[in-house]
């Protein structure tokens, strides 16, 4: 009898302890009743249903292309000050994002002239599709619609929320997506690198025939000769052209550009555990009740096993707060409404999309120090609370006036309000309602985010 009052014993200590791990673990208790072996697994910070990733495959060496785009990257010497290269606002000791906080970096001649955006992350951008507004109307086209006006045919549209656990519903919104710059004005590496290149307040080379005699005075010059022919410099805008494909070529074929060597990537392949504060914030990020991260930074791979960009490469208009540390932003009647201007122009009458910017990728977001386009924010749990606050609690994320009214969407425009996000969770949320994360919530969502940087070492590798 004692022996049998002992095993009982002994089984309900272990049921309760069991009870308190399920409670106190990572995964929700309604998760472990309906998937019990994934949750078991999932509570010890492993993937369980792991597999292969197929990561690009970098050529063995450098081409002689990639290898004069190197050169290209590096030199201070295109630039009107002498001091300002690629790398210097595109830094890969900072997996090619801006250096520093500041919310805009400074060139020109003296180094002094402000930039209007937040540096935006070289990484990854290799993966980046065109420009386009979708979806494809259907139907079969003699003659292909211009972008404005499809983006006409857009206007009546309706938008369908998107979560983490329905992103093709993304697909069937007419919205824009693809694009380089935080407005998609350009479609190519290349077209992306000749922008700053001569940008009066970036790198501020002069003309096209001004950074051509650079490139022709430059130690690697021969290098251009052996490609393209010895009559290369006689032609101005072709050399810069070649340049800067150059650098293109350096970024798609270098692999520390897109390695896909972060935590999360080896736990999809099972090759890694998370911490409980991670795995809380995983299942925090997809779900669409909470954090619903995941519908616009896709977190799953690819069905051909390819890994996750993070991004849907879509547009949104969030509605930070003005950033009162660009100088720009000091006119009060200067406003960055990212699509339709002021520094893309084809969309300028499309007003539905004023305010509208980029949604990049969450890889290696956690070395950043700037963040959105306008860099109002300095760290991740500020981001994350941005989105928990932004409609519940505005007092929290913007200013308040002279009349004591909480200036709102200070950012943009009252006319263009409608174009701001309050479909997607948790943006839907209305005053007074509870955020849809806690303090210990953000926190954790902000470790998984931490997941996500390069250069992950596995345990024994």
């Amino acid at each position: 009898m004692r022996i049998f009052t002992s095993l009982v014993l002994v089984l309900t200590l272990g049921v309760c302890a069991a009870g308190v791990w399920v409670l106190r673990g990572p995964i929700p208790v309604s998760y472990w009743l309906s998937n019990p072996a994934a949750s078991f697994q999932l509570a010890q910070g492993e993937n369980p249903n792991p597999i292969q990733l197929v990561r690009p495959v970098p050529p063995t060496q450098l081409s002689a292309m990639a290898e004069l785009g190197e050169k290209v990257f590096y030199d201070p010497s295109l630039s009107g000050s002498g001091k300002l290269s690629c790398s210097s606002c595109h830094d890969p000791a900072k997996h090619y994002g801006p250096p520093t906080a500041s919310p805009v970096a400074y060139g020109g001649p003296d180094l002094k002239s402000p930039g209007v955006r937040a540096v935006p992350s070289l990484a990854y951008l290799n993966f980046q599709r065109n420009f386009y507004i979708g979806p494809e109307p259907p139907g079969d086209f003699d003659v292909m619609p211009t972008l404005p006006q499809v983006a006409k045919a857009a206007i009546h549209s309706t938008r369908i929320a998107k979560t983490a656990h329905d992103t093709a519903q993304s697909v069937s919104n007419f919205v824009p997506a693809g694009g380089l710059f935080w407005d998609g004005r350009a479609n190519t590496l290349q077209q992306q690198a000749m922008g700053p290149l001569t940008s009066p307040f970036e790198m501020d080379g002069g003309t096209i025939q001004a950074v051509a005699a650079k490139l022709q005075a430059a130690p690697y010059a021969d290098m251009f000769k052996k490609l393209f022919g010895n009559g290369i410099f006689s032609d101005p805008q072709l050399t810069v052209s070649e340049a800067m494909f150059a650098v293109a070529r350096y970024q798609i074929e270098n692999q520390d550009f897109h390695p896909f060597t972060s935590k999360y990537d080896y736990w999809l392949e099972g090759k890694a555990r998370m911490t409980w504060a991670e795995m809380r914030g995983y299942m925090l990020f997809n779900n669409p009740k909470k954090g619903d991260c995941g519908a616009c930074h896709l977190d799953q791979p690819t069905p051909d096993h390819r890994p996750p960009l993070f991004t849907d490469t879509q547009y949104e208009a969030l509605g930070v707060p003005r950033n009162p540390h660009i100088p720009a932003n000091k006119n009060p009647n200067y406003y960055d409404m990212g699509l339709c201007g002021p520094y893309r122009t084809d969309l300028k009458n499309q007003t539905q999309y004023c305010g509208m910017f980029l949604t990049p990728t969450l890889r290696n977001v956690a070395t950043r120090d700037v963040f959105f386009h306008n860099g109002y924010y300095h760290n991740l749990h500020d981001v994350v609370e941005f989105y928990n606050l932004r409609d519940v609690e505005p007092g929290k994320i913007y200013p308040t006036g002279p009349n004591g009214k909480v200036e709102k969407f200070n950012d943009l425009p009252h006319k263009y309000w409608g174009n701001i996000d309050h479909t997607d969770p948790p943006l839907n949320r209305k005053l007074g309602e509870k955020p849809a994360l806690t303090s210990q919530e953000v926190n954790d969502i902000v470790a998984f985010l931490k997941t996500l940087t390069d250069g992950y070492k596995q345990k024994g590798g």
